[in-house]
């Protein structure tokens, strides 16, 4: 008689291995760490979600679940200005949300720089739409503005997880939105 599979819960791995990316980084988990933390077989592991890259991008893919519904509700505001003080305020209070690693992943793993492109890129778009809507003097002042809340958004990030709390991170989005152009 052979033994019945080991059964375990496929969504909580994730979780868990998500939260060990997010926290040690790509370089800083193996997939030994992540069997012992899930209490489940390397095989069990690799049969789920294949090799530690593989479960890497699907680890990436559940934390992105909700960034760009987010990062677009943000940006849906009526005016660039309100969209980018609303961005800095939900960003600060993501990297320092209780009971996950400060910070971001995206912004904290050096593998997901296409990811920081593509948020990059909808901010980008979001200031050209206000410099076609007259809300920015140009397309050359939106990339700037773009730049500014890119770089903003990444001190953010690295703040949470050298020890900021939320009340710094508000404070540094609040004084970042203060830089809009006159």
């Amino acid at each position: 008689m052979t033994g019945r599979p080991r059964t375990f819960d496929k969504d909580a791995v994730l979780r868990m291995a998500m939260l060990a990316f997010w926290e040690r980084g790509y370089d800083g988990v193996s997939v030994a760490q992540v069997c012992k933390e899930a209490g489940i077989a390397a095989p069990s592991l690799y049969a789920a979600f294949g090799d530690k890259n593989a479960l890497f991008e699907k680890a990436c893919a559940l934390y992105a679940e909700h960034l760009d519904e987010d990062l677009e509700r943000d940006l849906s505001s009526p005016t660039a200005r309100e969209a980018i003080e609303r961005l800095l305020r939900s960003s600060a209070e993501h990297f320092s949300a209780p009971g996950q690693p400060p910070g971001c992943l995206v912004m904290g793993e050096p593998r997901l720089a296409e990811r920081r492109g593509r948020t990059r890129e909808m901010i980008r778009a979001r200031l050209h739409r206000a410099a076609a809507e007259g809300e920015l003097a140009s397309v050359a002042e939106a990339d700037g503005v773009a730049a500014f809340v890119d770089t903003v958004l990444a001190g953010m990030a690295a703040l949470a997880r050298d020890g900021a709390d939320r009340a710094q991170l508000l404070d540094a989005a609040r004084h970042a939105s203060r830089a809009w152009p006159a």
